[in-house]
């Protein structure tokens, strides 16, 4: 039970590690970051590689899907600029997740040291929200660190071992538990970091995580659906489609068993390829997009 407990306040020491960069990094750089959006409109590539660079800035699609929204809503944008955007916001939420899944144990206590030192001595001022930004960043990295150190003794005991294999034939269910813990925790890089970890401790195996990535990113998309409920009727379509291209994947579920066969003659960890499931689709349907 303990142990279960430690598990539990590590994953809640993740999602607010992310809360904590997102509205730090908004707070100091969200004038610039509008700016950089409102600079996109020239093409669908740049648009794309737009949204990646301001989602691995602001660690969250989510914020990402709420600038654009709040664009279009007041004329500023295109439809299909936008969408070029929110895909984009999908990659960078994969990028960041492969650069915070990195060994990156030494640099967590230097981070919060830094951090906290620049949060306390200047607390009003922006030099004290980068500060906020390195404490978040710290916090992930010891998250992961914990989530690891908790699931090794849990991936022992018989009883998970039976349940979550009970798991494995049943993908939908996976993708369920992907999308609520996304919309709960208001961040789907949260669930991609938790469920790759996971995946590498051994905890779950490879179709369930597959499954809940597809459900994290569902979850997402009915995250920016949802704030754009009182937006006008443009801003509404984009988070419409953006929703109905993150529900298409679930298209994917009936093939999980062959994929993940595949995957497994790659050779890469657990890990990686929980991670590099995030994105291949959205990278492919940006390269369409872009060709119009």
């Amino acid at each position: 039970m303990l142990t279960l407990l430690h598990l539990l306040s590590s994953i809640a020491l993740l999602v607010w590690g992310t809360h904590i960069v997102r509205t730090g990094i908004m707070r100091v750089y969200g004038s610039h970051l509008r700016r950089l959006l409102g600079h996109s409109l020239a093409s669908a590539p740049l648009a794309f590689g737009t949204g990646i660079g301001v989602t691995a800035l602001v660690q969250s699609s989510n914020a990402t899907a709420l600038l654009v929204i709040s664009f279009v809503g007041q004329g500023l944008m295109a439809l299909p600029v936008a969408l070029a955007i929110m895909l984009g916001a999908d990659v960078g939420t994969a990028l960041m997740a492969r650069v915070l899944t990195l060994d990156l144990s030494w640099l967590s206590p230097i981070l919060t040291l830094l951090g906290v030192s620049l949060f306390l001595s200047r607390k009003q001022t922006r030099l004290g929200q980068i500060g906020r930004v390195l404490i978040g960043l710290g916090l992930i990295i010891l998250a992961l660190q914990l989530i690891v150190d908790a699931a090794a003794p849990i991936t022992e005991a018989r009883g998970m071992r039976v349940l979550f294999a009970s798991l494995t034939g049943d993908t939908l269910l996976a993708a369920l538990v992907g999308a609520l813990f996304a919309l709960l925790s208001y961040s789907s890089l949260a669930a991609v970091l938790l469920t790759a970890t996971l995946a590498s401790a051994g905890l779950i195996g490879l179709p369930v995580a597959l499954g809940v990535v597809i459900g994290a990113n569902v979850g997402s998309g009915l995250l920016a659906w949802i704030n754009a409920g009182l937006q006008p009727a443009p801003a509404r379509r984009v988070a419409l489609g953006n929703l109905l291209y993150k529900l298409a994947g679930l298209a994917v579920l009936p093939f999980l068993g062959p994929l993940v066969q595949w995957m497994a003659s790659l050779g890469y960890s657990a890990q990686t390829q929980v991670i590099g499931f995030t994105s291949p689709t959205t990278a492919c349907a940006a390269c369409c997009c872009c060709r119009r």
